[in-house]
């Protein structure tokens, strides 16, 4: 069994072909050469593997030329699995090698330090391994969910290869799952939150906690838009997504519960906030927490109410055209004119 990493690179690059196909599905084999966008399995032709040992170097080693950053095979599977510790990159090359999984080893000397798992950093690099959501399973799911229209999405990406565990001792899955970036009121990221997803595309992944967040998140949010005077603040990101369908101009906030909805930090310019209530007693709590500290610091607050549970549900159940009328009346007339007659003029 390869008891080190040099070991371990030298069995994958007998397979590089195979590797490639697997951790790097969005490339194709030209020549003596695999390409692809780069080491995160992004689309394109910057990043070239080598198949087979040529004059010119081993079999399994890349470099990306857009950014000059090049490795092996190793490094191919920790970054297009989003992978932080070395123990699980070895653990995962033994699995595609059908090896048997081995006790922990310390990471070899020339590698990158590992973010601590849970922090802010691992989350920063968790989004930076992960892709854009166009034509990804992110945009099936969604639009299973009745979120056809997407805009601003940049705070969503995919990865199809994120790591589950559901204790800390059992064994590793992967899942595709949607990575919403959390931010602070300086756009500075903070965290991250991950949805698994089933691969059908038809739901979350059937696993007991499909929902998880990441790093630094009280006060924190995924943010749609850059809130100055007017911004809308809810718990779900599904449940925001569904009214940014409506008003794809109003900024607007997931907190990711009801108890970060409560602590969630307002911007110093802001002078009235919409607030979408989840119909249950945390949901409640959370606008009633919410709304005292926003209106203490004279901030103008108005809740928006469901007719079911949350407004994804309505957007599913009464259609895009019946949750606007019912949203029309709960915004103030100004913002009727600055946020849904123009949305609704240019989507006809």
């Amino acid at each position: 069994m390869p008891r080190d990493a040099s070991e371990l690179a030298h069995r994958l690059a007998r397979e590089a072909e195979a590797v490639c196909r697997h951790y790097l599905s969005n490339g194709r084999r030209e020549g003596r050469y695999w390409l692809v966008g780069d080491a995160r399995n992004t689309r394109g032709r910057s990043m070239f593997v080598r198949l087979k040992e040529s004059p010119k170097g081993p079999a399994g080693k890349w470099t990306d030329a857009a950014t000059g950053e090049h490795g092996d095979l190793l490094d191919i599977i920790r970054e297009s699995c989003g992978l932080l510790d070395f123990h699980d990159v070895a653990d995962e090359a033994r699995r595609f090698l059908s090896l048997p999984r081995s006790d922990p080893e310390p990471a070899p000397r020339t590698a990158r330090l590992p973010a601590q798992t849970g922090s802010p950093e691992a989350a920063r690099r968790l989004f930076a391994m992960s892709q854009p959501i166009t034509r990804t399973l992110v945009e099936t799911y969604l639009r299973n969910r009745g979120i056809t229209a997407l805009h601003g999405d940049g705070a969503l990406r995919f990865h199809p290869r994120c790591y589950y565990r559901p204790d800390e001792d059992a064994p590793t899955e992967t899942w595709p799952a949607m990575i919403a970036r959390v931010t602070d009121l300086d756009a500075r990221m903070t965290g991250a939150h991950r949805t698994w997803l089933d691969p059908s595309g038809r739901g979350k992944a059937p696993i007991d906690t499909p929902r998880r967040a990441m790093g630094d998140l009280l006060g924190n949010a995924v943010r749609f838009g850059v809130a100055n005077d007017v911004l809308a603040a809810g718990e779900g990101i599904e449940t925001m997504l569904s009214l940014r369908c409506l008003l794809p101009t109003l900024p607007m906030a997931a907190a990711l519960s009801a108890n970060h909805l409560a602590a969630m930090l307002l911007p110093p310019t802001l002078r009235r906030l919409y607030i979408a209530r989840d119909d249950d007693a945390a949901g409640d709590a959370g606008v009633t927490t919410l709304t005292e500290r926003a209106e203490a610091a004279g901030i103008e607050t108005i809740a928006w109410s469901p007719r079911f549970g949350d407004f994804n549900e309505d957007l599913r159940t009464v259609g895009i055209d019946e949750l606007r009328a019912a949203l029309r009346i709960q915004l103030t007339p100004q913002d009727v004119i600055r946020f849904m007659l123009w949305a609704t003029a240019e989507t006809g």
